[in-house]
């Protein structure tokens, strides 16, 4: 009989117990097993995809394009507000400041500032003080304690932008550069444990998985960490699916072990979209800075932090221009959420809630210049052949003065809409007079506007068309037909032969602006073809003064007196000041040939310079990314006209300004500097003219080469006169005057009537013209010498006055 042995019940339940625990243990290390092979396995397969995408830098390196350094003397209207905000954008620190920069360093006085050039700055290291009086600056003195007439600050960052093939922006920062303020706003909306695990939030990845499971994606979150929004958005496309999210795991676990916290922090700042303005993405927290606020990065609020942080969660849905209190909602959160990390206090956080957005109310376009700097990375690639100036962190200095390309973009932005109307009006009358239907789409016409400093040559604003995100195709440097704004060298030229002592075929002195031209219509043979050019609205004259034929900016007179000076002539003067095109036809001297308004803008500088031609030059220097030269630029400059000559033909320009001259609208914009200018229409219009010390030449016409059919005085005047209205009221430019006449010439008051000299009996009815030496008429108007030969006097034919209409 067998004998059975009967365990207690304690017993059998903790051997059972046992069993299950080494069942769970046993299944437990398999799930570990598989769970690290596979994991493993994905680890090193997406180990793989990191790698491939860190064989090139994350960001390409940019070069930095510099503007030109602003120029302080004493008598310009500026306050020691201003030059600090300069100085502190420029990258300069307060003395004392806990962190002082490699640029350089400002302290302000009661009535100064004190400037302090650091070891990289742009200038030597000559530092100086400004002081101020009455809103002017009163005396600039160096550190040696001696007086400048001037002092340059340091150049502003124009643009340090990567432009990707999918046009997006970004500056690049380090972390050090990022405010505190910001790290902690990400940080509380986005990962507040960043800095602590290893790349993946478990707890909420759980979360995400439930929901994922259950089918709630409605409320299952993100549940991504800044290292896996990293992941995403370097490395991989969102699908939605479990797939992608292990996949996103392994490759933040790769990041985690490849960088520390701040580089993954430093790459997702960079990285980051924030928005699109115009046909732009704006990534990373530097070019965000700059779209939204126009600021760098390190001058942000803690209310503007957190608003950019606020919107990492939906860039488009939190658009702070289209939805404000949409995006003042998310800041208030962001702000809050700081308060529970720490990270500020309650008190911090309302004050900064109390705050508005302060959105920037400037277009990327307008403050950089992009038809500009487009301009200039060509002209790099011209000088320094393939080189790659991006990759090697070149800093490039150039001409641009910022206040200047602002006040150039809100002249066209305040005054397209007047050109547009014109336009549309045009296209209304058509329809009427049915030469168009309501089918034909109406041309709205582009624009060009380039303005520099006569004496040197520098482009100091520049703008390429009416909107940069629809075309970038720079007009200031296309080809068109110049018009009439290319008359001017007609009687330049006629005054050199003046200056020569040489008169003109068929008259008895030396040419001088009461000169007699014939505005007759005329036919002219140019080869085995005839040319009979008309004046404007077919309105003609017997005789007309040289001074009233530019004024009126009549054709017929123009080419008379060109065909007395010679078509060949008229064209080597303007070959040698740029318009390479013109050719000695009679066509030449009403601008029937080629030029570009950058071409333009340089040939006016032989009027506006005494004669002397400056090429205009974009390019000042380029130097490595530690400050040493690689290259400089000259201007080249020749002088072309005799400074007599070039101050008569201005005194010619000015009178265009004024009365019936057709430029004379410009002054009804409130522009009322002293200055000299021309107007002009093909089929194009333009506008060219310029101050003693600034020179802006505007163009308006169709990609497609049709006839805008509006006047130059009524498409490109309005944009010039406002532009230089803007222009002056800026500190730099403050300090126009009139012209100075040169030795040799005088300013001699002319009777309206007879278009002599005034004496006694006639001197309230003239104007003033300038006269070369030797060629003033010696009869005045109450005692004029009767020319007319005897016969004429007997029967009392020919007429003893000069014609003026």
């Amino acid at each position: 009989m067998a004998l059975k042995i009967r365990l207690p019940q304690s017993s059998r339940k903790q051997g059972l117990r046992s069993l299950l625990l080494r069942i769970v243990v046993v299944g437990v290390a398999v799930v570990a097993i598989v769970v690290c092979v596979v994991g493993g396995y994905y680890y090193y397969r997406y180990q793989g995809i990191v790698d491939e995408r860190l064989k090139h830098p994350l960001f390409a390196t940019t070069a930095k394009i510099y503007a030109a350094p602003r120029e302080i003397r004493p008598g310009q209207k500026l306050t020691i507000t201003s030059i600090a905000n300069e100085l502190r954008a420029a990258g300069y620190t307060t003395d004392g400041a806990s962190k002082s920069s490699p640029l350089g360093s400002y302290d302000e006085g009661g009535s100064s500032v004190s400037v302090h050039p650091g070891p990289q700055s742009y200038h030597s290291q000559d530092g100086a003080t400004i002081h101020f009086s009455d809103g002017k600056v009163e005396s600039l003195i160096d550190d040696k304690g001696q007086s400048l007439s001037s002092y340059e600050l340091e150049p502003l960052l124009i643009t340090g932008l990567s432009e990707d093939a999918n046009r997006t922006k970004r500056r690049l920062l380090t972390f050090d550069e990022i405010p505190s303020n910001l790290v902690q706003a990400v940080l509380a909306i986005e990962d507040r444990r960043f800095f602590e695990h290893s790349g993946v939030n478990y707890g909420s990845m759980a979360g995400w998985a439930w929901h994922d499971v259950v089918g709630d994606r409605k409320h299952r979150g993100g549940a991504s960490t800044l290292t896996m929004q990293l992941a995403k958005l370097l490395f991989l496309s969102d699908n939605g699916t479990i797939k992608y999210k292990l996949i996103q795991i392994m490759v933040a676990f790769n990041l985690e072990h490849r960088f520390n916290k701040k580089q993954i922090f430093e790459m997702y700042a960079n990285q980051i979209n924030l928005g699109q303005q115009g046909s732009f993405a704006i990534d990373g927290f530097g070019e965000a800075a700059q779209a939204y606020f126009g600021k760098d990065v390190k001058q942000l609020s803690l209310s503007q932090c957190a608003m950019l942080a606020g919107i990492i969660q939906r860039p488009n849905y939190f658009n702070p221009y289209r939805h404000a209190d949409r995006v003042i909602e998310r800041r208030n959160l962001v702000l809050d959420s700081m308060v529970e990390t720490g990270a500020i206090t309650k008190e911090q956080a309302e004050h900064a809630k109390a705050e508005s957005l302060h959105l920037s109310q400037q277009s990327v376009d307008a403050s950089e210049a992009p038809y500009f700097v487009d301009l200039v990375r060509e002209q790099l690639t011209q000088k320094l052949g393939e080189r790659d100036f991006n990759r090697e962190g070149l800093h490039i200095y150039t001409s641009l003065d910022p206040d200047l390309q602002r006040a150039a973009s809100a002249a066209v932005d305040s005054t397209v809409h007047e050109i547009d109307e014109r336009v549309e009006r045009l296209h209304a009358r058509r329809m009427k007079a049915g030469t168009a239907s309501a089918n034909d789409a109406v041309t709205y016409p582009q624009i060009a506007l380039v303005a520099l400093n006569p004496h040197t040559g520098q482009v100091l604003a520049l703008v390429g068309g009416r909107n940069y995100g629809l075309s970038q195709l720079n007009h200031a440097v296309a080809n068109r037909p110049t018009g009439s704004i290319f008359k001017p060298f007609v009687y330049a030229t006629a005054f050199n032969t003046a200056v020569a002592g040489t008169m003109l075929p068929g008259h008895d002195g030396l040419f001088s602006p009461i000169t007699m031209l014939s505005d007759e219509q005329s036919t002219y043979e140019v080869g085995d073809k005839e040319y009979t050019p008309r004046n404007f609205e077919g309105e003609y004259h017997d005789e007309v003064t040289a001074r009233f034929a530019l004024q009126r900016s009549l054709n017929n007179a123009t080419i008379s007196l060109a065909s007395l000076v010679g078509f060949d002539q008229v064209a080597a003067l303007a070959r040698s000041a740029g318009v390479r095109s013109a050719r000695g036809t009679p066509s030449v001297a009403i601008g029937s040939y080629a030029a570009t308004p950058m071409d333009m803008a340089g040939a006016y500088t032989i009027f506006a310079n005494g004669g002397l031609h400056i090429d205009p030059w974009l390019l000042d220097s380029v130097r490595s990314s530690s400050g040493d030269m690689i290259t400089d630029y000259s201007p080249v400059s020749k002088q072309i006209l005799d400074p007599r000559v070039a101050y008569l033909t201005t005194s010619l320009l000015q009178n265009v300004l004024s009365g019936v001259g057709t430029g004379a609208g410009v002054r009804s914009r409130g522009f009322y500097a002293p200055a000299a200018g021309k107007t002009g229409t093909s089929h194009d219009a333009w506008f060219a003219g310029y101050t003693s010390n600034l020179l802006c030449i505007v163009w308006v016409g169709n990609d497609d080469y049709t006839d805008i059919k509006i006047q130059g005085a009524d498409a490109a005047a309005p944009i010039w006169g406002e532009f230089m209205k803007r222009a002056v009221a800026l500190p730099q430019y403050s300090d126009t005057h009139d012209f100075n006449a040169p030795e040799g010439v005088q300013i001699v008051a002319i009777d309206k009537t007879s278009n002599l000299p005034v004496d006694s009996t006639c001197p309230d009815n003239s104007y003033n013209a300038a006269f070369l030496d030797g060629t003033v008429p010696q009869d005045t108007c109450g005692h004029q010498t009767d020319k007319r030969n005897f016969i004429q006097k007997i029967f009392g034919l020919g007429d003893k006055k000069p014609l003026q209409p």
